[in-house]
């Protein structure tokens, strides 16, 4: 199944931002990186990136920023599994 939605030019672009920050955490860094290949391309989230992605939704210690990656990565999955 194709995906036909992608990440915004806005959030793909505060994804490179990221992962060229030195202080960006791995995990930050991981969903930007995610992001940024949904952004111009039918790339599916994979199932390790969907949970991932939802345990920094169901945690109190990730930034907005990290959040609002987890949120559109997820928002690009595979709504089958």
């Amino acid at each position: 199944m194709t995906n036909t939605k992608q990440s915004s030019k806005q959030l793909a672009s505060k994804a490179a931002s990221t992962l060229n920050d030195p202080s960006a955490s791995q995990i930050q860094k991981s969903l930007a990186a995610s992001v940024l290949s949904q952004s111009s391309s039918t790339h599916q989230t994979s199932s390790g990136m969907e949970t991932k992605a939802s345990n920094v939704l169901k945690s109190d210690k990730y930034s907005d920023d990290t959040k609002s990656f987890a949120a559109s990565v997820l928002s690009q999955s595979n709504k089958a599994r």
